[in-house]
C-alpha cells in the first residue's frame, strides 16, 4: 500500500513535470533519452547481477518492451505535447485499471466481479465526458493526445500483470527494463532522432534528466514491482485512482492548466469509479 501511494505521487509529478518539458524545445525524444541515459547508468552496474536469468525469453521481451521504457515514455511524452496534463492523468492513469481487469480476465477465463464492472462503467462514462469538452475545445491535437494515452496506458497494463505472472521481482524489473531501453534508445537518439537539446537551458534540462530517471525511471520502478507483487495487477492499476485529480492540482500551479467545469466533472467521475475498482473490488 505505501509503495503504491509513493507511485502515485511520482506518476502525478511524471504528468506534470513532463508536460512542463514538451512544451519547451525538448522533444519526447530528448525526454526518453534523457530519462534512460540516467536511469540506464544506475543501473547497468548491476544488471548482471540482477538479471532474471529464469524468465523464458518471452518474458524478457514482453517486460523490456512493455514495462515503462521507450515505447510507453514516446507514448506519454508525444501524447503531452499534444494535451493537457489533466487528460493524461484521466486516460493514461484511468485506463491502466480498465485494461488490467481485461487482461486478468482475459487470462484467468473469469468474468470481471460485478463491483469492477460497476467501477469500469463509472470510469468509462467520466472519460467520455472530459472526452467531450476536449473535442469541442481542443479538436485533433486532443484526439491525438487521448489516443497515445490510451496506448501507453494499454502497454502498461501487460507490464503490470507479468510482474505477477513471472514473479519478477523490484531488481530484475529494474535490469529488464532500464538496460535494454537505456541501450537501444540512447545511441539512436544521440546519432539520428532531432533535438532540442541545444536550445533549452540547463536548468531545463537536467531538471530534466534527474526527475525523468531517478524518479519513474528508477524509484517508482521498484515500487511498482513491490506493490504488483504484494497487492495483485489490479488493486496496483487501481491506485491510479487519485492521479486524475492530483495531476490536475498539481498543474495549475506548476503549468497554468485550469480545467473547466466540464473537465472537473470527467475527472471527479472517473476518480470515483477508480475509487471503486481499489476499494470495493470482488
Amino acid at each position: 500500500m505505501i509503495c503504491a501511494i509513493a507511485v502515485l505521487f511520482i506518476w502525478s509529478g511524471f504528468i506534470v513535470f513532463s508536460r512542463a518539458g514538451v512544451t519547451t524545445s525538448l522533444t519526447a525524444a530528448d525526454m526518453t533519452g534523457l530519462r534512460f541515459l540516467v536511469a540506464g547508468c544506475i543501473t547497468l552496474p548491476f544488471a548482471f547481477r540482477w538479471w532474471p536469468r529464469q524468465l523464458p525469453l518471452k518474458a524478457v521481451v514482453t517486460m523490456s518492451l512493455c514495462g515503462p521504457g521507450i515505447l510507453y515514455s514516446m507514448l506519454m511524452y508525444r501524447g503531452l505535447s499534444e494535451s493537457s496534463a489533466a487528460y493524461a492523468g484521466v486516460f493514461a492513469n484511468g485506463a491502466l485499471p480498465v485494461f488490467t481487469a481485461l487482461l486478468v480476465a482475459l487470462a484467468s477465463g473469469s468474468l470481471p466481479g460485478r463491483s469492477q464492472v460497476v467501477g469500469i462503467s463509472v470510469i468509462v462514462a467520466g472519460a467520455l465526458l472530459l472526452g467531450s469538452a476536449g473535442f469541442a475545445a481542443g479538436g485533433k491535437n486532443v484526439a491525438v493526445g487521448i489516443g497515445l494515452f490510451l496506448g501507453a496506458s494499454a502497454v502498461l497494463s501487460i507490464y503490470i500483470f507479468g510482474v505477477r505472472h513471472w514473479q519478477v521481482t523490484p531488481r530484475q524489473a529494474l535490469a529488464l527494463v532500464n538496460v535494454p531501453n537505456a541501450l537501444v534508445f540512447v545511441p539512436v537518439w544521440f546519432l539520428f532522432l532531432p533535438s532540442g537539446l541545444a536550445e533549452a537551458s540547463w536548468s531545463t534540462v537536467l531538471f530534466q534528466a534527474a526527475f525523468q530517471g531517478l524518479g519513474p525511471g528508477f524509484v517508482a520502478v521498484i515500487l511498482f514491482a513491490l506493490a504488483a507483487t504484494h497487492l495483485g495487477p489490479t488493486p496496483t492499476a487501481g491506485f491510479s485512482a487519485a492521479v486524475p485529480a492530483s495531476a490536475a492540482l498539481l498543474a495549475i500551479p506548476v503549468l497554468r492548466e485550469v480545467p473547466s467545469l466540464q473537465e472537473w466533472l470527467g475527472i471527479g467521475v472517473v476518480t470515483i469509479g477508480l475509487s471503486l475498482l481499489v476499494f470495493r473490488r470482488t
